[in-house]
């Protein structure tokens, strides 16, 4: 080994869909690249190595402080036609010139690029928080994008409740929309209509009404009812940004009943003592027991229902997670949760489901603080949208 032994870290893949490289480099392309960040008397610096029709873009906008090619790091037994192959050889052959023999690399580096750099001797070593925990705290430009995609997130729900809730209804119980019975799959149209047109990635959102809502995941088909919950759950994709927005509500048409009135008042209360009890320092799962407290201390039951129990109505998911590059980061505001610091950007979506109803479930998307949370909704949590 080396008597000069010294160490780089590497972040690589293809940043249009690793979004630990794309949030380290701010750099959108679709062909493999590579972070490098070496540490010499000192001093930190980062190259980043891409294909050589991008290096004059990633000169102007990508953030590191040196922008190569492969083919300024081509090996003696020269570079793959194969784009892949030749980004992982050169990235070896980068380390072999600085003298590296060990990388320390994040959880989704390509297995190829770690092959190419064992084949030339170098050490790789995993790093799971690598490109990971460091997302957590979003910086000022970060926060600005998600605040964007929770306002367009946000029209979106509103545009779907308000059609659910201003429907008419047949003599079956069916809402009518345009002389036609509503469904689920009409109204997640007309939400993907509305983000496309937004700029937006629309992901299948949740249109859950009555029964189908019990189940937290169900996306929702055929005819919605008056008188039934349904989970409007939009959480689309910022094209520009590549930032997510996620954003929960549920509306009613008709009369609210007794029974749903009770669910909604609990999943209001959980989802305030939650947010009350977010802040820096505090635990993920703190802020998950916070609000549990409240659903339980109104008669509901807390986790998976027992086997048969068919009267059970409960809250059987954790009380949120991160946000941020992807709709699901950490960290998670459940049991284990870690500590919460400062630029979290978190869900705080509480819900209880019944078989027999269907489910309840709001959620709100707020940024951590030192001292508390910043709440980014403006939409009312009612539900009754008319």
């Amino acid at each position: 080994m080396n008597s000069r032994s010294t160490t780089a870290t590497v972040i690589a893949g293809i940043p249009i869909a690793d979004m630990s490289l794309y949030r380290q480099i701010r750099f959108l392309v679709g062909d493999p690249a590579a972070w490098i960040e070496l540490e010499r008397d000192g001093e930190r610096r980062s190259t980043l190595m891409v294909r050589d029709i991008e290096m004059d873009r990633a000169r102007v906008t990508a953030r590191a402080d040196e922008v190569t090619c492969p083919a300024e790091f081509e090996p003696s037994g020269g570079l793959s036609g194969d784009r892949a192959i030749a980004t992982a050889q050169a990235t070896a052959e980068f380390l072999i010139r600085h003298d590296i023999d060990r990388a320390v690399v994040h959880r989704d580096l390509p297995m190829l690029f770690a092959d190419c750099l064992r084949e030339r001797g170098i050490e790789v070593v995993c790093d799971r928080d690598l490109g990971v925990v460091d997302r957590r705290s979003k910086d000022a430009e970060e926060i600005e994008h998600l605040r964007h995609a929770q306002r367009v997130t946000e029209s979106a729900v509103r545009l779907a409740c308000e059609a659910i809730a201003r429907a008419g209804v047949d003599s079956e119980g069916r809402l009518i929309h345009d002389s036609a019975v509503l469904t689920s799959e009409i109204v997640r149209s007309m939400v993907d209509l509305h983000l496309i047109n937004a700029g937006f990635l629309s992901r299948p959102a949740i249109i859950a009404g009555g029964p189908m809502g019990a189940d937290c995941h169900e996306l929702g088909t055929g005819p919605l009812r008056t008188g039934e919950p349904v989970i409007v759950d939009i959480f689309p994709q910022d094209k520009k940004t590549r930032y997510n927005g996620d954003c929960t509500r549920t509306v009613v048409h008709g009369e609210v009943s007794g029974p749903l009135a009770a669910m909604h008042a609990a999943v209001v209360a959980a989802r305030a003592a939650s947010e009350a009890a977010t802040r820096a320092g505090v635990s993920g799962e703190a802020v998950h027991e916070a609000g549990i407290a409240e659903i339980r201390a109104r008669g509901f039951g807390v986790g998976l229902p027992p086997e048969g129990d068919v009267d059970y109505c409960g809250m059987v998911h954790g009380t949120g997670h991160g946000l941020g590059l992807e709709v699901h980061e950490l960290p998670l505001l459940d049991f284990k949760g870690p500590e919460l610091v400062v630029g979290d950007a978190l869900t705080i979506e509480p819900g209880l489901y019944d078989a027999r109803l269907g489910g309840i479930r709001v959620e709100d998307l707020v940024i951590v603080t030192a001292e508390g949370c910043v709440n980014a909704n403006t939409l009312p949590e009612g539900l009754d949208w008319r």
